[in-house]
Protein backbone atom coordinates (compact mmCIF):
# COMPACT_ATOMS: atom_id res chain seq x y z
CA UNK A 1 0.00 0.00 0.00
CA UNK A 2 1.16 3.28 -1.36
CA UNK A 3 0.69 6.34 1.16
CA UNK A 4 1.56 10.23 1.17
CA UNK A 5 1.78 12.44 4.21
CA UNK A 6 0.95 16.44 3.28
CA UNK A 7 3.61 18.47 5.12
CA UNK A 8 3.46 21.88 5.79
CA UNK A 9 5.83 24.38 6.49
CA UNK A 10 5.22 24.47 10.36
CA UNK A 11 7.07 26.17 13.23
CA UNK A 12 7.27 25.42 16.42
CA UNK A 13 5.53 27.15 18.92
CA UNK A 14 8.15 27.43 21.56
CA UNK A 15 10.99 27.96 20.00
CA UNK A 16 9.84 29.61 16.17
CA UNK A 17 12.43 26.92 14.50
CA UNK A 18 10.76 25.42 11.82
CA UNK A 19 8.87 21.88 12.24
CA UNK A 20 6.27 19.95 10.88
CA UNK A 21 3.16 20.28 13.06
CA UNK A 22 2.69 17.87 15.09
CA UNK A 23 -1.04 16.06 13.59
CA UNK A 24 1.10 15.59 10.44
CA UNK A 25 3.98 13.72 12.31
CA UNK A 26 1.06 11.75 14.28
CA UNK A 27 0.36 10.84 10.12
CA UNK A 28 3.44 9.32 9.37
CA UNK A 29 2.96 7.20 12.53
CA UNK A 30 -0.35 5.97 11.42
CA UNK A 31 0.66 5.03 7.99
CA UNK A 32 4.27 3.52 9.59
CA UNK A 33 1.54 1.45 12.12
CA UNK A 34 -0.29 0.62 8.43
CA UNK A 35 2.89 -1.05 6.96
CA UNK A 36 2.72 1.46 4.19
CA UNK A 37 5.49 2.83 1.68
CA UNK A 38 5.03 6.11 3.17
CA UNK A 39 6.30 9.50 1.47
CA UNK A 40 6.15 12.69 2.44
CA UNK A 41 4.87 15.37 -0.32
CA UNK A 42 5.46 19.48 0.39
CA UNK A 43 4.89 21.99 -1.95
CA UNK A 44 6.37 25.65 -1.62
CA UNK A 45 9.67 27.75 -2.18
CA UNK A 46 12.35 25.86 0.48
CA UNK A 47 11.88 22.32 2.09
CA UNK A 48 13.96 23.28 5.14
CA UNK A 49 10.67 23.55 7.17
CA UNK A 50 9.83 19.80 6.51
CA UNK A 51 13.25 18.66 6.31
CA UNK A 52 13.11 17.22 10.27
CA UNK A 53 10.24 14.95 9.58
CA UNK A 54 12.87 12.76 7.90
CA UNK A 55 13.65 11.43 11.57
CA UNK A 56 10.04 10.85 12.54
CA UNK A 57 9.56 7.75 10.03
CA UNK A 58 10.07 9.31 6.56
CA UNK A 59 12.86 7.92 4.55
CA UNK A 60 11.84 10.51 1.03
CA UNK A 61 10.49 13.70 0.61
CA UNK A 62 9.37 15.16 -2.63
CA UNK A 63 9.43 18.56 -2.55
CA UNK A 64 7.57 20.80 -5.04
CA UNK A 65 9.42 23.56 -5.75
CA UNK A 66 6.46 26.41 -6.50
CA UNK A 67 6.62 30.13 -5.54
CA UNK A 68 5.18 31.06 -1.85
CA UNK A 69 2.27 32.97 -3.27
CA UNK A 70 1.41 30.21 -5.75
CA UNK A 71 -1.54 28.35 -5.40
CA UNK A 72 -0.31 24.69 -4.81
CA UNK A 73 -3.29 23.20 -5.31
CA UNK A 74 -3.48 22.19 -8.90
CA UNK A 75 0.65 21.36 -7.92
CA UNK A 76 -0.39 19.01 -5.46
CA UNK A 77 -3.11 17.26 -7.39
CA UNK A 78 -1.27 16.55 -10.66
CA UNK A 79 1.58 15.09 -8.70
CA UNK A 80 -0.83 12.53 -6.68
CA UNK A 81 -2.43 11.27 -9.73
CA UNK A 82 1.12 10.59 -10.93
CA UNK A 83 2.10 8.62 -8.17
CA UNK A 84 -0.90 6.86 -7.93
CA UNK A 85 -0.97 6.59 -3.79
CA UNK A 86 -3.81 4.56 -1.74
CA UNK A 87 -3.86 6.58 1.13
CA UNK A 88 -3.03 10.38 1.88
CA UNK A 89 -2.95 11.74 4.92
CA UNK A 90 -2.89 15.16 6.27
CA UNK A 91 -3.36 17.33 9.55
CA UNK A 92 -6.41 18.77 10.52
CA UNK A 93 -6.24 22.50 10.77
CA UNK A 94 -4.19 24.69 9.99
CA UNK A 95 -1.08 25.86 11.59
CA UNK A 96 0.29 29.61 9.26
CA UNK A 97 -1.08 32.86 9.63
CA UNK A 98 -2.67 32.91 6.30
CA UNK A 99 -3.75 29.13 5.92
CA UNK A 100 -7.47 28.22 5.83
CA UNK A 101 -7.34 24.80 6.39
CA UNK A 102 -9.32 23.75 3.56
CA UNK A 103 -6.75 22.43 2.01
CA UNK A 104 -7.27 18.47 2.26
CA UNK A 105 -10.93 19.12 1.64
CA UNK A 106 -10.60 20.78 -2.19
CA UNK A 107 -7.90 18.26 -2.66
CA UNK A 108 -9.85 15.36 -2.18
CA UNK A 109 -12.84 17.58 -4.78
CA UNK A 110 -10.00 18.04 -7.00
CA UNK A 111 -9.31 14.01 -6.93
CA UNK A 112 -12.94 12.94 -6.55
CA UNK A 113 -11.80 10.91 -3.30
CA UNK A 114 -13.78 10.55 -0.45
CA UNK A 115 -11.87 12.54 2.75
CA UNK A 116 -12.72 11.13 6.45
CA UNK A 117 -11.73 13.77 8.87
CA UNK A 118 -10.28 13.59 12.65
CA UNK A 119 -8.82 10.26 12.42
CA UNK A 120 -6.82 8.73 15.78
CA UNK A 121 -6.34 4.80 14.33
CA UNK A 122 -6.08 3.37 10.57
CA UNK A 123 -6.49 -0.86 10.34
CA UNK A 124 -6.45 -2.31 7.22
CA UNK A 125 -8.56 -6.32 7.01
CA UNK A 126 -6.93 -7.09 3.35
CA UNK A 127 -10.04 -6.60 1.77
CA UNK A 128 -8.99 -3.49 -0.26
CA UNK A 129 -10.69 -0.85 2.44
CA UNK A 130 -9.08 0.64 5.35
CA UNK A 131 -11.26 1.05 8.65
CA UNK A 132 -11.05 4.88 9.90
CA UNK A 133 -11.74 5.51 13.75
CA UNK A 134 -12.59 8.97 14.20
CA UNK A 135 -12.41 11.40 16.63
CA UNK A 136 -16.05 12.92 17.93
CA UNK A 137 -16.82 15.40 21.00
CA UNK A 138 -17.12 14.74 24.18
CA UNK A 139 -14.15 11.60 24.00
CA UNK A 140 -16.43 9.65 21.47
CA UNK A 141 -14.86 7.39 18.95
CA UNK A 142 -17.04 6.60 15.43
CA UNK A 143 -15.41 3.54 13.20
CA UNK A 144 -15.78 3.95 9.58
CA UNK A 145 -15.32 1.39 7.04
CA UNK A 146 -14.11 3.00 3.37
CA UNK A 147 -12.32 1.44 0.48
CA UNK A 148 -9.33 2.73 -1.29
CA UNK A 149 -8.40 5.90 -2.79
CA UNK A 150 -8.74 8.32 -0.34
CA UNK A 151 -7.52 10.90 1.71
CA UNK A 152 -7.52 11.05 5.82
CA UNK A 153 -7.17 14.40 8.12
CA UNK A 154 -5.05 12.90 11.85
CA UNK A 155 -6.75 14.15 15.08
CA UNK A 156 -4.21 15.60 17.34
CA UNK A 157 -5.02 13.02 19.57
CA UNK A 158 -3.59 10.06 17.30
CA UNK A 159 -0.93 8.45 19.26
CA UNK A 160 2.38 10.27 19.43
CA UNK A 161 4.72 10.75 16.65
CA UNK A 162 7.85 8.18 16.35
CA UNK A 163 10.96 9.29 18.40
CA UNK A 164 13.02 11.41 16.66
CA UNK A 165 15.94 9.13 14.90
CA UNK A 166 19.66 11.79 14.20
CA UNK A 167 20.79 8.84 12.12
CA UNK A 168 17.54 8.24 9.82
CA UNK A 169 17.14 11.94 9.21
CA UNK A 170 20.91 12.00 7.87
CA UNK A 171 19.86 9.02 5.67
CA UNK A 172 16.56 10.40 4.36
CA UNK A 173 16.82 12.43 1.37
CA UNK A 174 14.43 15.19 0.15
CA UNK A 175 13.67 14.84 -3.44
CA UNK A 176 12.74 18.38 -4.96
CA UNK A 177 10.89 18.71 -8.49
CA UNK A 178 10.63 21.83 -10.23
CA UNK A 179 7.09 22.26 -11.56
CA UNK A 180 5.87 25.49 -13.35
CA UNK A 181 3.53 27.36 -10.79
CA UNK A 182 0.16 28.37 -11.47
CA UNK A 183 -0.78 31.95 -9.84
CA UNK A 184 -3.52 32.02 -7.29
CA UNK A 185 -7.22 32.91 -8.75
CA UNK A 186 -8.16 35.79 -6.99
CA UNK A 187 -12.13 37.50 -7.65
CA UNK A 188 -11.71 40.89 -9.09
CA UNK A 189 -15.82 42.08 -8.53
CA UNK A 190 -14.98 42.29 -4.70
CA UNK A 191 -16.67 45.20 -3.19
CA UNK A 192 -16.51 47.45 -0.60
CA UNK A 193 -19.36 48.49 1.76
CA UNK A 194 -20.00 50.43 5.38
CA UNK A 195 -19.16 48.98 8.37
CA UNK A 196 -22.24 47.30 9.96
CA UNK A 197 -22.36 47.78 13.66
CA UNK A 198 -23.41 44.52 15.87
CA UNK A 199 -26.40 44.32 17.36
CA UNK A 200 -27.41 45.96 20.44
CA UNK A 201 -27.62 43.41 23.46
CA UNK A 202 -30.73 43.62 25.05
CA UNK A 203 -31.01 45.22 28.98
CA UNK A 204 -31.55 42.51 31.33
CA UNK A 205 -29.93 39.61 29.17
CA UNK A 206 -28.47 36.68 30.97
CA UNK A 207 -24.60 36.62 29.95
CA UNK A 208 -23.84 33.04 31.28
CA UNK A 209 -24.85 29.66 31.96
CA UNK A 210 -25.77 27.25 28.69
CA UNK A 211 -27.48 27.93 25.85
CA UNK A 212 -30.57 26.67 27.21
CA UNK A 213 -30.39 28.61 30.32
CA UNK A 214 -30.21 32.09 28.39
CA UNK A 215 -33.20 30.71 26.04
CA UNK A 216 -34.87 29.89 29.25
CA UNK A 217 -34.09 33.47 30.78
CA UNK A 218 -35.10 35.36 27.14
CA UNK A 219 -38.72 33.65 27.15
CA UNK A 220 -39.44 34.47 30.82
CA UNK A 221 -38.76 37.46 30.58
CA UNK A 222 -41.48 38.09 27.80
CA UNK A 223 -43.70 35.28 28.79
CA UNK A 224 -44.36 36.66 32.26
CA UNK A 225 -47.23 38.99 31.46
CA UNK A 226 -47.48 42.50 31.03
CA UNK A 227 -47.92 42.07 27.14
CA UNK A 228 -51.13 43.30 25.06
CA UNK A 229 -53.06 40.91 23.02
CA UNK A 230 -54.09 41.92 19.80
CA UNK A 231 -56.70 39.89 18.07
CA UNK A 232 -56.47 40.44 13.96
CA UNK A 233 -55.24 43.86 14.24
CA UNK A 234 -54.72 46.57 11.21
CA UNK A 235 -51.53 47.25 10.32
CA UNK A 236 -50.49 50.15 11.75
CA UNK A 237 -51.56 48.92 15.25
CA UNK A 238 -49.66 45.76 14.95
CA UNK A 239 -46.80 47.44 13.88
CA UNK A 240 -47.11 50.44 16.36
CA UNK A 241 -47.26 47.27 19.73
CA UNK A 242 -44.20 46.09 18.17
CA UNK A 243 -41.90 48.77 18.07
CA UNK A 244 -43.17 49.71 21.88
CA UNK A 245 -42.74 46.09 22.95
CA UNK A 246 -39.33 46.51 21.17
CA UNK A 247 -38.26 49.50 23.28
CA UNK A 248 -39.69 48.22 26.52
CA UNK A 249 -36.91 45.17 26.33
CA UNK A 250 -34.16 47.64 25.09
CA UNK A 251 -34.11 46.03 21.56
CA UNK A 252 -34.64 49.80 20.45
CA UNK A 253 -33.81 53.33 21.84
CA UNK A 254 -36.85 55.12 23.47
CA UNK A 255 -38.23 57.66 20.78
Amino acid sequence: MKALVLLSAGHSPTTGNPAPPMAELCAIRLASDLGAETTGLHAGPHADAVRPALGHGLSTIRHLMVPAQADVLPVLADMILRIGPDLVLAGNRATGGGDTGLLPYLLAKALGWPILSDAVRLSQKGDGALTVEQALPKGMRRRIHQRFPMVVTVHPSAPAALPYAFGQARRGRIETVAVPPVPTEVEDDLGMRPHRPRARIMRGAVSGGSAADRLKAATASTAGGGGDLLVDPDPETAARAILSHLRRIGALPAP
